[in-house]
């Protein structure tokens, strides 16, 4: 009896024995199947690279953004895609910003009319200077000497011109009672004539005098600016000699370039906005005066040109703007 007990207790424990034998082994399996293979491990981590500090970020966002090269790629093949007559940029309606040049509506060179020698001059190079304001004039000792000539033959020939005119008259007096013969009345009517006619000849002449002693003085044909002077005390001025350069400021003309595809979207009257460096944060504003019509085929650009309002003076000629102007979209070829 005591045996058989014995054999029941073992068989039941060699029987839990292989139940443990059987689940350890099942174990082990499925720890093994979920282990990753080296070699997906290590495309695993390859695929995933470890997060790159901050400071190295922005640079490697930078590298991934397109050249200037592929942009303009990219640019171009939509501008080939895109349909016939459609604007891109500014052109479609917005802003343009291009340089320009202040220049001078009007750049007079002044010379002499008649030679002489120079006896005073009143500006110096950079003076303002207004319409009709003298510049310098010249010696007239001479021309004065020559006007008062001039007036003495005047009065000489009118003096004879009166004796001819009383001659003429009793002339005609006595034709009418017939005390004279009729070719006595004609050499005093000839010579009457010929007296006026004397007298014409030394006024014009008298007046040609005082026209050279007031051409010798010299002054301003516009309101503006001494550009140059060329000349000085005692220095002898011909006839073709320049004195002085000067240059009109108001109103002032300012010149810049647009590329030629935005030559539809051009007309006059367009309010354009400048600034220069002397007055910053100060826009000045004009409007488009003439619109070039004829393409640079250098650089492809037209000519625009605009006039400012400049009364105090204060934009000179020869200053760099930087100008902005406001187009319309491009209209459709064949409309008006």
């Amino acid at each position: 009896m005591k045996r058989q007990v014995l054999s029941s207790m073992f068989v039941l424990l060699l029987g839990a024995g292989g139940l443990t034998a059987l689940g350890c082994g099942s174990s082990d399996k499925s720890a093994d199947a979920a282990k990753p293979e080296a070699g997906e491990a290590a495309s695993t981590t390859a695929a995933a690279p470890p997060p790159l500090p901050e400071d190295v970020r922005d640079m490697a966002s930078v590298a991934k953004q397109p050249t200037v090269e592929e942009t303009s790629a990219d640019a171009s093949a939509d501008a080939s895609t895109r349909a016939p007559g459609a604007e891109a940029g500014p052109a479609a309606g917005g802003r343009l910003v291009a340089n320009g040049e202040l220049v001078s509506q009007v750049r007079s060179e002044l010379a002499v009319k008649n030679p002489g020698r120079v006896a005073r001059v009143y500006v110096d190079e950079g003076a303002r200077v207004r319409r009709g304001q003298t510049l310098l004039t010249l010696e007239t000792d001479y021309l004065s000497l020559e006007v008062k000539r001039a007036d003495a033959e005047v009065a000489r020939a009118k003096a004879a011109a009166s004796e001819a005119e009383r001659d003429f008259k009793r002339k005609e007096e006595l034709l009418a009672k017939e005390s004279v013969s009729q070719a006595a009345y004609d050499r005093s009517r000839s010579a009457h004539e010929s007296a006026l006619a004397a007298v014409a000849a030394a006024e014009a002449a008298r007046d040609l005098d005082r026209q050279k002693l007031r051409d010798a003085v010299l002054v301003s044909p516009i309101t503006g600016v001494v550009a140059e002077r060329r000349t000085d005390v005692g220095e002898r001025l011909g006839e073709a000699s320049v004195a002085f350069v000067v240059a009109q400021t108001s109103p002032i003309k300012l010149r810049f370039r647009l590329p030629e595809r935005y030559l539809a979207s051009l007309r006059q009257g367009q309010t354009v906005r400048a600034t220069v460096d002397p007055y910053p944060g100060e826009v000045f504003t004009g409007r488009v005066t003439q619109i070039g019509g004829v393409v640079d085929p250098t650089t492809r650009t037209v000519l625009v040109e605009t006039d400012l309002p400049n009364s105090d003076g204060r934009l000179s000629p020869g200053l760099f703007a930087r100008v902005e102007i406001d187009v319309e979209p491009a209209r459709a070829a064949g409309t008006r």
